[in-house]
């Protein structure tokens, strides 16, 4: 950590073998666990909270102020986890009263040019792919894929396992398990090329395709569809996290894919 040309406040509480490139500023009230890396020309602001053996490219800025004009200088934090990749100037901004805080979960890769708004949750193993965006108050679940130039909207919610394609506005809710594409963003099918990758035997990825055949190819709305789903369904983790995902959406979750004519 002996760095002469990188910046590391008093305060900061750096584990001994971080290692600082030079030409970075490491603010007060911050911590950074054991192996970490910090490229060249970072800024690591107040608040943040950084695990073990992370990778932080040159240009990144961790935990700036909300752009929120609600912000009022609250004591915040951004809080990621041990294993997680940043790339070149990605930006993650810290909390506002909402939640208090942004955080990143364990294993993840979050690519060139990214933003991570304030009070964004988001889970483990997750990949977003370059320039992809995520406004405030997002909830982002576990082996989450965001494809290129993503722009997600406020206070949406992105279910475990789901893959988004590149150039997407995602204005609904993504539930679990699935694939979203096209405009307006639609479900396009389940995700099982990363189902499989996890684990994910055939059985259960059939039983989680009929589940949403019919939320999403048939005639019912989704109140109806979910009562369907949980009378004729069997109970399973799976079944049960679809049901609680639509049950909780705010925003209603996104639409089937139909083609106009």
């Amino acid at each position: 950590m002996n760095q002469p040309l990188a910046y590391v406040h008093p305060g900061a509480k750096i584990a001994k073998n971080v290692v600082i490139e030079p030409f970075t500023t490491i603010n007060n009230n911050v911590v950074i666990g054991e192996g970490t890396w910090i490229g060249s020309n970072v800024t690591i602001m107040e608040g943040a909270r950084i695990g073990k053996n992370c990778n932080i490219f040159p240009g990144s800025v961790i935990s700036a102020v909300p752009q929120d004009l609600k912000y009022n200088d609250e004591d915040t934090t951004v809080e990621i986890g041990d294993n997680v990749t940043i790339r070149e100037c990605v930006t993650i901004n810290r909390g506002t009263a909402d939640r208090m805080k942004t955080v990143i979960g364990n294993n993840c890769l979050i690519m060139a040019y990214c933003h991570v708004a304030h009070d964004c949750i988001v889970g483990n193993n997750c990949i977003f792919s370059n320039n992809s965006t995520l406004a405030g108050h997002i909830t982002v679940g576990d082996y989450v894929v965001l494809a290129g130039m993503t722009a997600v909207h406020q206070f949406v919610s992105v279910g475990n396992h789901a893959f988004v394609t590149g150039g997407s506005l995602v204005r609904k809710d993504v539930p679990p398990f699935v694939k979203a594409a096209r405009e307006p963003l639609s479900y396009v099918g389940i995700n099982s090329v990363g189902l499989r990758r996890r684990g994910f035997s055939t059985e259960k990825i059939r039983e989680i395709q009929d589940i949403y055949r019919i939320l999403y190819q048939k005639t019912y709305n989704n109140s109806q569809a979910a009562d369907i789903i949980e009378a004729e369904m069997q109970a399973t983790p799976e079944r049960d996290e679809i049901l609680q995902f639509i049950k909780n959406s705010h925003r209603g979750i996104m639409k089937g894919y139909f083609k106009s004519n």
